[in-house]
């Protein structure tokens, strides 16, 4: 909301994708895009703000002994494939209250659980408590590019001439994050990526797995950066 706007569209950023086009599966105008990566970074907020309520709901579904389940390989090994009712209702839960929240809903709202895609309650779990995995080194890189400049005369020099200043590094990271994030990417078809609530967070993983084909990487080195998957300095 500091760098973007919904309706104001500053040349050289404009967020909208179009399906087909780098890796995007979705096609969206720049506005439809800004509030499309709003809505995902707020439900996932709320999501991890109820994280409590929802690991005891799938707890409690995945020792359920009336929800049987059945061994099936979804295609990334053989899996525990079970429904997971309460956690599941605690999701629509959730998914409606930020529906209200926002100013629109763009995308399906579709909840993937019990299916190839999130087999059980716990991978459900899995897959959420990554979100502060993904957007904490995005965000450390973000708050540390203005130290690292007051402290290296060399670095301000090359962000300076390479990425035209802080703010302007800042906004590039954020234009392409917005962008690249949340277009539908991660899988082989639509259904398993897209637009789904789970679709969102596939499109996410996949942004940081090719972060090092990013021309700022070398910025999020500078900045402690060492992987998705262990501490954030």
């Amino acid at each position: 909301e500091q760098f973007f706007s919904p309706t104001n569209i500053e040349e050289g950023y404009s967020l909208s994708i179009v399906s087909g086009q780098d890796g995007s599966r979705l096609s969206h105008s720049h506005e439809r895009q800004y509030y499309f990566a709003l809505q995902s970074l707020t439900l996932w907020r709320d999501i991890i703000d109820d994280m409590f309520r929802l690991w005891a709901m799938a707890e409690s579904d995945l020792l359920s002994e009336s929800v049987s389940y059945a061994l099936q390989d979804t295609g990334q090994g053989f899996q525990r494939v079970q429904q997971s009712p309460q956690t599941y209702k605690s999701m629509q839960k959730i998914l409606s209250r930020v529906q209200g929240k926002v100013k629109q809903w763009i995308g399906s709202n579709v909840i993937h659980l019990g299916d190839h895609n999130v087999p059980n309650s716990l991978t459900f779990i899995d897959k959420y408590t990554q979100v502060p995995r993904i957007l904490s080194p995005i965000v450390t890189c973000l708050e540390n590019v203005e130290k690292i400049c007051e402290e290296d005369n060399g670095v301000k020099a090359f962000i300076d001439n390479g990425f035209g200043g802080v703010e302007q590094l800042r906004k590039g990271i954020l234009y392409d994050f917005f962008k690249s994030a949340f277009d539908g990417s991660g899988a082989d078809n639509f259904y398993d990526a897209g637009s789904c609530i789970d679709g969102r967070l596939t499109s996410a993983w996949n942004w940081c797995s090719q972060l090092q084909d990013k021309p700022f990487y070398c910025i999020f080195k500078l900045t402690g950066f060492t992987g998705f998957d262990g501490e954030f300095k």
